[in-house]
């Protein structure tokens, strides 16, 4: 955690819920998540589920799909680096080293209050991230000339593929049980843009 930062991100916001300065525990929120990351989320979410029904069934719809998800993994990768501050990746390294402590320190039910993606969350960002280009860049290969039938592709697609729908029911049930042990309702979340905070904590 970087002390004083949710102070600082306050500041920063331009919409603080109600709460006096002398209520400093005051149930507050602030702008987290940006309209082109929410966008992009929910975008991939449903280019996902679409996917995964799709094929040998509609398979010119599937390829479309898997064209849609690398043009968004493209933009992912674009707003990590010039995004507003919740989706930029500078805090990745740090997050992904922590992630071992706090998920062993789950087991107690200690999370943290943090305003970006906790370490869990980081690390099934970056594992979801890899998985969905695996799945996709195999599939746009599997059907040109050079790599068609070639079996270790279509594998590592069908693997890739399966691998992406474990981490999104992971990703659920983990957002879920994360928003019953923090009282909030993460998944609204990611539709307002806003997470609640407390004024005494620190998190980032």
């Amino acid at each position: 955690m970087v002390p004083g930062l949710i102070e600082e991100a306050l500041r920063e916001s331009r919409g603080v819920s109600d709460g006096t300065p002398a209520d400093r525990t005051a149930s507050r929120t602030i702008k987290v998540w940006d309209l082109p990351l929410r966008l992009w989320h929910w975008a991939l979410a449903a280019s996902v589920l679409a996917a995964w029904f799709t094929p040998t069934v509609h398979d010119r719809a599937h390829r479309i799909i898997g064209y849609a998800v690398l043009a968004l993994l493209a933009f992912r990768l674009v707003w990590g680096v010039w995004g507003s501050r919740y989706s930029r990746f500078r805090m990745i390294g740090v997050r992904l080293r922590a992630a071992p402590r706090y998920l062993w320190n789950l087991r107690r039910g200690m999370t943290g209050r943090y305003i970006g993606l906790n370490p869990a969350g980081t690390l099934m960002l970056v594992a979801l991230l890899l998985s969905l280009a695996l799945s996709a860049i195999t599939g746009a290969l599997s059907v040109t000339t050079t790599f068609f039938g070639v079996w270790w592709i279509e594998d590592t697609h069908a693997w890739a593929s399966d691998a992406v729908m474990v981490l999104v029911v992971l990703h659920v049930a983990g957002v879920v049980l994360m928003g019953l042990l923090q009282r909030e309702n993460l998944i609204r979340a990611m539709f307002t843009g806003r997470k609640r905070i407390r004024g005494h904590q620190q998190g980032a």
